[in-house]
């Protein structure tokens, strides 16, 4: 134990199986004490149980650890702020939040229901805004009452939100989202102490499991990354993307200005796509769609 996060306390959503219990464990075994939030629910999100958070804190109480469970559904506004209450009255502040909770319903885009777009948007998407949000309030108060912060956000998007998922338009349009509030989140947060950035894992989870069938990754594999970006260490490191699988680690770029033609005068469209053609030429190809043919 090097003890890297000595002090600091941890909120963790969707700590109670795959890669938020492998967070949470290495945040425990680096000094900190943490919250461990976990609804329960099964893979497609339906159903709740105390089970999985119980064992996460059980677990890292046994390895001399400190940690308290959180049920709380972290996509409504009384979950998300409850998480933050719980670090407040459990442990007396607030260092770091890893936004990691969700559950995958892949259809393509022609079966995929209404509902099913919107439940994975909102574990997924929603849940990232709103503990992200009452974190952030309480991070700014911290700071107008003067007390200096090394306050640190995680994020979890995919290559699926960067590259986009044959049969998972759902969940890729989700975390592109994710992608786009931690830029924000980053830029209008820092003046407080908060550095946010996002993490895109690959690792064989159960909702990986059934897609990536080779894919010998495991989650412990992505933690410690999470655990040095949630670590006063990372100063300074704030608004990127990191993918990690096994022992790769690569700073993502994302969209920047290509090929670029300016024109005095209005084009018609058939000299738009002229233009355009000639761009595309000069571009680089974009990455492949996961899954495409």
């Amino acid at each position: 134990m090097t003890e890297l996060c000595e002090g600091r306390v941890v909120a963790i959503t969707g700590a109670g199986r795959g890669l938020g219990r492998a967070h949470a464990l290495a945040f425990a075994a680096e000094g900190a004490r943490v919250v461990v939030n976990d609804l329960g629910a099964s893979l497609d999100g339906a159903g709740t149980s105390r089970g999985p958070a119980a064992e996460a804190v059980a677990e890292i109480r046994a390895a001399g650890g400190e940690a308290v469970p959180h049920g709380g559904d972290i996509a409504t506004s009384e979950g998300a702020s409850s998480l933050v209450a719980t670090a407040l009255e459990t442990y007396g502040r607030l260092d770091t939040l890893v936004n990691n909770a969700g559950f995958v319903r892949d259809r393509m885009l022609v079966n995929l229901d209404e509902d099913d777009w919107d439940a994975v948007v909102r574990v997924h998407l929603k849940g990232h805004f709103l503990p992200l949000k009452h974190a952030a309030a309480h991070w700014r108060a911290e700071s107008k009452a003067g007390r200096a912060l090394a306050a640190r956000v995680i994020n979890t998007t995919s290559g699926a939100g960067l590259l986009g998922s044959v049969g998972q338009g759902n969940y890729s349009a989700a975390k592109a989202g994710i992608v786009g509030l931690t830029l924000v989140a980053a830029a209008e947060l820092a003046r407080y102490g908060v550095q946010v950035n996002a993490i895109a894992p690959a690792a064989r989870t159960r909702m990986t499991e059934g897609v990536f069938t080779d894919l010998a990754a495991l989650p412990e594999d992505v933690s410690p990354l999470v655990v040095w970006l949630g670590s006063a260490a990372s100063e300074g490191v704030t608004g990127r993307v990191f993918e990690s699988e096994a022992g790769r680690l690569t700073v993502m770029e994302g969209w920047r200005p290509g090929p670029t033609d300016e024109a005095s005068v209005r084009r018609t469209p058939s000299e738009t796509g002229e233009v355009v053609r000639g761009l595309l030429a000069a571009s680089e190809d974009p990455g492949r769609v996961y899954g495409a043919g």
